[in-house]
């Protein structure tokens, strides 16, 4: 791309953080190793996501499907969630960084949900960056969770059947007041989205590397907004 064409970034990336596991194994450690070092790679890409101007970056840090995982690992992920909170939320408010959590969070332990709560009142006044961390999410679940709530509303006769449309949708999920993603990048080489953001990403572009998460770098993350920028949207729509 010329230097003197147009850059049309992203506003809103989305990350599905895969690989670290693999990436342990290959080095003979335990998965927790990789979790360890795919922090760094969570920092270098909220720093490039700063560079290039993107508003939002929505990350999926540990899924519903995930307390499925040795419980061992579950505890090192939560305990890692809340050291990183802790030693990472004062230079991501001096940059400007608001810190957003989605997720059910009524499964977390109490010291995890104080330490996302205490992120996101450090962060609040920001807005250079929304980085939004899917934390114990199920897009499922969140579709469900919004049904639910259109239906309380029918049933309560504050809402009209023929008023729901996706407007009511969308304002209704987690994401409600967050522009869709207009890119997802998924490492470690599987192309699937695995319960995530399922009604948001309907027209995002998408981009899969087999890059390992923790591998994943300020410059694997250039290479992907630049794949994005030479395509065309165009949402359904033929152009000429």
């Amino acid at each position: 791309m010329s230097n003197n064409e147009p850059r049309n970034i992203p506003r809103h990336v989305a990350v599905i953080m895969d690989g670290n596991g693999r990436w342990a194994k290959e080095r003979g450690q335990e998965r927790v190793y990789g979790h360890i070092n795919g922090v760094e790679s969570m920092r270098k890409v909220v720093g490039a996501a700063l560079r290039h101007g993107v508003e939002y970056l929505t990350v999926y840090a540990f899924s519903t499907e995930n307390w499925g995982r040795p419980a061992q690992e579950v505890q090192a992920l939560m305990e890692l969630l809340c050291k990183s909170l802790a030693n990472e939320t004062a230079e991501l408010e001096k940059n400007g960084v608001r810190m957003r959590f989605i997720g059910d969070r009524e499964a977390l332990s109490s010291e995890v949900r104080a330490a996302i709560a205490a992120s996101e009142r450090a962060t609040e006044h920001n807005d250079r960056l929304t980085l939004v961390i899917a934390v114990n999410y199920s897009s499922r679940w969140e579709i469900v969770r919004t049904v639910r709530a259109l239906a309380t509303e029918v049933a309560d006769g504050k809402l009209a059947v023929d008023a729901i449309d996706a407007e009511a949708v969308s304002s209704r999920l987690l994401t409600a007041g967050i522009p869709d993603p207009d890119l997802l990048i998924r490492t470690s080489g599987e192309q699937r989205l695995s319960n995530f953001l399922l009604w948001q990403l309907s027209y995002t572009e998408l981009y899969f590397t087999d890059v390992l998460w923790p591998d994943f770098d300020g410059e694997a993350f250039d290479r992907a907004v630049e794949a994005y920028c030479r395509r065309e949207r165009r949402y359904g729509v033929l152009t000429k």
